[in-house]
């Protein structure tokens, strides 16, 4: 099925995990997919991995997306290469856990700039182009931890409750444009993250979940690809949990 024959798709945080499996998915459904991380060597493994099975579907940038005149520069570029883009997938994070009380600034910044800022800094680098596009969509990935908070990730939770936010205000603004703006707040997903959790800690969180499993990063990659797709036409401003019925 090639729901995305002819489409753009900007996937941050594209390098590994739930965002390297929604890079890898636009590109299985013939979109041209821009893949950016931090990291040249983790957007570019993807990219070529993409470009293997998908020849010229996929070019990898690397940009810090807390930076804000690097993110601008990154969006002009982009639609140079491109021409146009039709779908912008946030999912560019980072964690610094700690309790509150130990908790330095600098971790909390780290955190706000790269979850929240990076997803105002995308929206204001492709918004005018998006504007003129076939189908615009934009997907923010968030978090259950911005609906339900944590103990250890008042940082991450901060950040991620105000991206929902953001993605309902940006909703607001856009529609007009018939761009939509939704956000998918994954549970725990089984990546290279989930496998570093202690047992103890692991067997704790599957009792949270009534499904009985972590989710898999195509999980994800389904529901965000769902929202992009025209059959999504009529849905903005959501939040959609994939969370095995964690915040039911």
């Amino acid at each position: 099925m090639q729901r995305f024959e002819g489409k753009v798709a900007v996937v941050t945080g594209g390098g590994r995990g739930i965002g390297g499996a929604i890079a890898k998915a636009f590109a299985a459904e013939g979109a041209k997919v821009a893949v950016v991380s931090r990291s040249e060597s983790s957007c570019g493994k993807t990219a070529g991995e993409i470009n293997a099975e998908h020849p010229d579907a996929a070019k990898a940038y690397a940009v810090d997306v807390s930076d804000h005149e690097a993110v601008q520069a990154l969006g002009k570029q982009i639609a140079a290469d491109f021409g146009t883009v039709n779908i912008l997938v946030n999912n560019a994070g980072v964690t610094r856990d700690g309790l509150l009380m130990r908790m330095k600034e600098e971790d909390w910044s780290t955190v706000l700039d790269t979850n929240l800022k990076g997803a105002f800094n995308t929206v204001k680098a492709f918004m005018r182009v998006m504007m003129k596009a076939e189908d615009a969509r934009i997907v923010n990935i968030a978090s259950v931890i911005g609906l339900i908070g944590n103990a250890g990730q008042a940082n991450y939770a901060a950040s991620k409750a105000g991206l929902i936010g953001f993605t309902k205000s940006v909703a607001r603004e856009l529609a007009g444009r018939k761009v939509t703006c939704n956000a998918v707040a994954p549970g725990f997903i089984t990546t290279d993250m989930t496998d570093e959790l202690p047992e103890k800690l692991r067997e704790e969180v599957m009792g949270s979940i009534p499904l009985g499993s972590f989710g898999a990063v195509d999980d994800i990659a389904n529901v965000t690809l769902f929202l992009s797709s025209g059959d999504a036409r009529y849905i903005t401003g959501q939040v959609v949990a994939v969370d095995g019925g964690m915040t039911m």
